[in-house]
C-alpha cells in the first residue's frame, strides 16, 4: 500500500535549527507532499464509485492524497483552495479545482464532504496574528461551508471533518474518544472546528470529526530526519516521556474510506494506531530500523527558545490516543506496530 509522500517543514524563525535538531516528533505537524503510487486494495463495492466529493483544503497533504485515491475508485472528486491555481499543478488529472464556493453550480450535488482546511500551525512560531489564521482558516471557512450547504436544497449525506488528538491536550494517561480535554490553545482550536462543523448535523447529515494523529508517509519528516539519524545524531526531544499517537498514511487514507463505508459511523473517531508509542521510544524504533543510535536528546530548553509556546505544546506535548471506535466500527489496521510502519516506509527510497 505505497501511497504518499512527505515534503519538507521549514521553520521560518530567522535560523533554521540544525538537522540533529528536527528530530521525531516534528512528523506530527509537518507539511507534506504527495505520491500518487496508489494500491490500496478494497474489495469492489459503492463505497467511492459514482459518488461525487468536495474535498476542502483538498491540495494539503491528506487532501491531495485521499483525492487522488478516490479518483482510481471512480469517484467525482471537486477541490476547494485558497490557491487554485497552486493547487492545479500539485493534483492529479481528473480533479476539478474551485477558489469559490460559489462556482459550484446550483444543479452539482455532492454526496461527501471532506472538510480539511486549515493553516499549518508549524511553519513558524506562533503570534497571536498566527492563530488567528488557524482560527480563520479552519472554524470560519468551515462555517462558510456549512452556510453554504444549508440555503441549498441538496445536502451532503455525510461530512467528515478534519480535527486533531491536539483536542486531548497534553496527557499521558490513555484516552479515547469518550475522554475530556486538558485545556490548551490546541485543544480549544481543535473543539472551535469541531463545533463548527456541527451545524451540517441539523440538517440531518451524518457527520465524522477525524481526529487525526502523527501521520507517517515517506519523505518530508522522514527525510528531513534521516541524516541525522543514518549519523547517529538522532533522539529525543525533552525528556522522550511524551506520547506520540500516529498513524500510516495508508492506514488514514482507509480510515476515510471505512468512514464513507459504514453508515453507522458518526461523532468523533480517533485517526491513530491502536499502539502509540513515547518519543524515546518512536526514537530507538527509528533508530534500530537505520541499525544506528539515537540518543542524542534536544534539550527543552532550546526547543522553547527555538519554538515558542508551538514547540512547548507540539513538541513536548502529546498524547496517548486509543482509536476506540475505530477497533470497535471492525476496521482492521494494516500497520498497527511503529516497527513494522516505519521498516515499511523506509523500504523505499526516501528523497
Amino acid at each position: 500500500m505505497e501511497l504518499l509522500r512527505n515534503q519538507s517543514l521549514y521553520f521560518n524563525i530567522g535560523v533554521e535549527p540544525p538537522l540533529y535538531f528536527i528530530n521525531s516528533n516534528l512528523l506530527s505537524i509537518v507539511k507534506s507532499g504527495l505520491c500518487y503510487n496508489h494500491d490500496l486494495s478494497f474489495t469492489e463495492d459503492a463505497g467511492m464509485r459514482e459518488k461525487s466529493i468536495l474535498v476542502t483544503g483538498g491540495s494539503g497533504f491528506i487532501g491531495r492524497n485521499f483525492s487522488a485515491f478516490a479518483l482510481t475508485q471512480g469517484a467525482r472528486v471537486t477541490i476547494l483552495s485558497r490557491t487554485p491555481e497552486f493547487a492545479v499543478r500539485l493534483l492529479p488529472e481528473g480533479v476539478h479545482v474551485i477558489g469559490n464556493l460559489h462556482e459550484i453550480d446550483a444543479r452539482d450535488q455532492f454526496d461527501t464532504i471532506v472538510n480539511l482546511a486549515g493553516e499549518p500551525l508549524a511553519d513558524r512560531r506562533w503570534t497571536p496574528a498566527r492563530k488567528s489564521l488557524f482560527i480563520d482558516s479552519r472554524v470560519n471557512t468551515t462555517k462558510a461551508v456549512v452556510e453554504f450547504f444549508r440555503d441549498r436544497d441538496q445536502k451532503p449525506d455525510l461530512v467528515i471533518s478534519g480535527s486533531a488528538v491536539g483536542y486531548y491536550g497534553h496527557s499521558d494517561h490513555r484516552v479515547d474518544e469518550t475522554s475530556s480535554s486538558i485545556d490548551c490553545f490546541s485543544s480549544r482550536l481543535c473543539k472551535q472546528w469541531e463545533d463548527s462543523a456541527s451545524g451540517f448535523e441539523s440538517m440531518g447529515c451524518r457527520v465524522c470529526y477525524l481526529r487525526i494523529g502523527i501521520v507517517l508517509g515517506e519523505g518530508g519528516a522522514l527525510a528531513r530526519m534521516l541524516p541525522a539519524f543514518r549519523l547517529g545524531l538522532g533522539g529525543p526531544l525533552g525528556a522522550g516521556q511524551q506520547f506520540m499517537s500516529w498513524i500510516h498514511r495508508d492506514d488514514l487514507i482507509s480510515l476515510i474510506y471505512h468512514c464513507m463505508n459504514n453508515i453507522k459511523l458518526k461523532g468523533p473517531i480517533n485517526a491513530t494506531a491502536p499502539n502509540p508509542v513515547t518519543n524515546r521510544e518512536f526514537s530507538q524504533t527509528l533508530g534500530a530500523a537505520l541499525s544506528r543510535p539515537a540518543k542524542l536528546r534536544m534539550p527543552q530548553m532550546i526547543i522553547r527558545a527555538l519554538f515558542g509556546e508551538m514547540g512547548n505544546e507540539l513538541l513536548l506535548g502529546g498524547q496517548n490516543v486509543l482509536p476506540k471506535v475505530a477497533l470497535e466500527s471492525d476496521f482492521i489496521f494494516q500497520y498497527p506496530e511503529l516497527n513494522s510502519a516505519l521498516r515499511n516506509l523506509l523500504s523505499s527510497p526516501i528523497d
